[in-house]
């Protein structure tokens, strides 16, 4: 199976079209999600992680079937 994958803001610029999943096999954590569909080894220290709807750090769990957000830091005012 597969783990979905979201980008957004301008992260979702930065990556190829088309890229929503990868997949499952030997992928264990949020920062190997990252891995796989960046072709970069570290999450910044700046982006957030969802799966599944919920916050999560890039050390933390993921499972087949689950979706991974990446988010980029936030500013308003």
């Amino acid at each position: 199976m597969a783990i979905k994958v979201k980008f957004f803001a301008s992260l979702r610029e930065q990556q190829p079209e088309g890229l929503s999943q990868v997949e499952a096999e030997g992928v264990k954590t949020v920062s190997d999600v990252w891995e796989r569909a960046t072709a970069t080894t570290l999450v910044p220290a700046q982006v957030l992680c969802a799966v599944n709807l919920e916050h999560r750090e890039p050390h933390e769990a993921v499972s087949d079937g689950d979706e991974v957000a990446f988010f980029p830091p936030v500013t308003g005012g």
